[in-house]
Formats: structure tokens, sequence, C-alpha cells
């Protein structure tokens, strides 16, 4: 039996149109034609001078991603902390990657970084062949707006919110009117395999369903570069697997750059790089097992 909804999730309910409700087969793998229906936003409040478009490559280049001896320090009193130590390194677009290293080498600083959250202390960083590094806060939101989709460890859902509430969040920064949003939010549930999930509210779901809603609200904009800070860490193995196909998936199908910090050690059978760090020194890359099952599928054809 439901639980009694609490008043203000009740409040929020309302919004919920019925036609968003229709119950579709879950499934774990993408439906390629939900996702394509999810256009470039035109309708953004947002200006572009130096327009990508939403696959991470521009137009004179095939970097998703470039770090050019960049530098994050932070101060502790009368300590200087070194996150990032003159790391270059540099993403090619389409690609899934993984960042890995031991706590404390400076993954999480590189992702706030990668999203436009954080600034470099010295150096330069691009996304897309766009420059980031100097620009204003205002105008950094404005690009994550466009540019960036998060995905959180412990997935940041509203909990008053439905599954298709939260999904729509994004959108309400947008010029989409509500039945353009609905079409959005509706196709991105559909690619994470949760149509019959949309009127679910956040405590009503398992973890693997609480991270496959925070994918959804990370590609509902259509993003160029989806960055995921440990995806999988609050998950059982089975969800963690789940979601890690759903991310190999997204970036197969839909060529989306895919940059992600983790520990997992079964994330490396996923990618096709994984760039390690070590106590804030970019220390070298390594193909992952996606990578090498290609290049050996090329040579033997």
């Amino acid at each position: 039996m439901e639980r009694r909804l609490q008043p203000a999730a009740a409040r929020h309910r309302r919004f919920i149109s019925p036609a968003s409700l229709a119950r579709v087969t879950t499934t774990f793998s993408i439906n390629v034609l939900s996702l394509s229906q999810i256009k470039p936003l035109a309708g953004l409040n947002i200006e572009h001078s130096k327009i990508m478009n939403n696959t991470g490559t521009n137009k004179n280049g095939r970097s998703a991603v470039e770090l050019d001896h960049v530098t994050r320090t932070y101060r502790r009193d009368e300590f200087e902390i070194r996150a990032l130590d003159d790391v270059t390194l540099n993403i090619p677009s389409h690609s899934f990657v993984a960042i890995m290293g031991p706590s404390g080498s400076g993954k999480t600083t590189m992702l706030n970084l990668i999203a436009g959250i954080d600034h470099a202390t010295a150096g330069r960083v691009a996304v897309g062949g766009e420059e980031i590094t100097g620009m204003d806060e205002s105008d950094l939101a404005a690009w994550r707006a466009r540019h960036i989709g998060l995905v959180f460890q412990f997935y940041n859902l509203v909990p008053v919110l439905t599954a298709f509430e939260n999904v729509e969040l994004p959108l309400l920064l947008t010029n989409l009117d509500k039945s353009d949003r609905r079409a959005h939010v509706e196709s991105a549930l559909r690619a994470v395999g949760l149509a019959d999930r949309m009127r679910h509210y956040p405590r009503q779901l398992s973890g693997g369903q609480e991270q496959r809603v925070a994918i959804a609200r990370a590609i509902v904009t259509d993003p160029t570069i989806v960055v995921a800070d440990e995806p999988t860490g609050d998950l059982d193995a089975k969800s963690a697997e789940d979601i890690l196909n759903l991310l190999t998936q997204l970036n197969r199908q839909f060529q989306k750059t895919i940059v992600m910090v983790t520990h997992d050690p079964r994330s490396e059978r996923y990618v096709d790089t994984v760039y390690r760090l070590d106590k804030g020194v970019f220390v070298g890359t390594e193909k992952g097992a996606t990578m090498s099952s290609r290049v050996e599928l090329q040579t033997q054809a």
C-alpha cells in the first residue's frame, strides 16, 4: 500500500501532467529513439559566441578536454595545498574515460575544473575547444547549463519531487514551454529505463533507480559532456554494473563524451582510457578494456 504523501510532496505533485504517466516496459538498455528525441535546446536563454555541437567537438579539433600546465592550490591557514600540480592532458571527444587514483590525488578537483565548478590557479582549461579559464562566474554558470551534465555519487535528488520533476529541474532554467519540457523529460526517463517510475518519489526507488534518475537529469539538456563523480560509489555490485552499462551505451550509441571519477576497479572494463593521478600529479594513461577490445577487433579485420 502506497504511503501517504507528505504535504510538501502533495503540493508538488499537482504539476505532473497525466500524459506523462504512460507506462512503458522498463529496460536497462538505452532506448535509441527516446534519446534521439532530445534535441539541442535552441530555447535556452544563453548567448553563445563560440557554439559547440553536442558531442564535445568543435570545428577545429577533436579534443573534448584540454588541460595545459594546470595547477590548483588552496590555502589552509598558513599552509598551501597543491591539489593539482602542473597537469597537462588531453581527453578525446566521444570517449568514455575514468580518472583514477588514491584518495587525495586530485581527481575531484580535476573534475570540478573540467565542469567549470572551480577555477585553476594557473594554466589553461579548454572544453570542446572553448577556453573556460578566464570566464567569470556568470558566464561559467551559463556555459555549464548548456554544456555540462553532472552525475553525483549520492544522486542529489530533491526528496519532495517526483522522478519527473527532478529530471525537469534543469529545463526550468530554459525558455522551453511546458509541453516541450515534458517531451524532453519523458524521453530522458525512457532512455534510462524508468518510464514507469516517472511519478515515484526518491524514497520509493532503489539506489540504482535513483542514480538512473540522476543520469536522466544530466542528459535531459543534451549536454556536450557528462561528468560523473563516483557514480557507483553508493551502489551494490549489481546496480553498479547496471550504471556502468548505461554510461557505456550513452557513449557508444550517442557519442557522448563521459568523464568519470571513480575508485571502482570494475570501471576499467568499461572505459576507453584510464587517467592516473597521484598526489596531484598526472602519472599517465592506460587503455581500458573497451579500447583494447576495439584495437583487437580492428587488427583482426
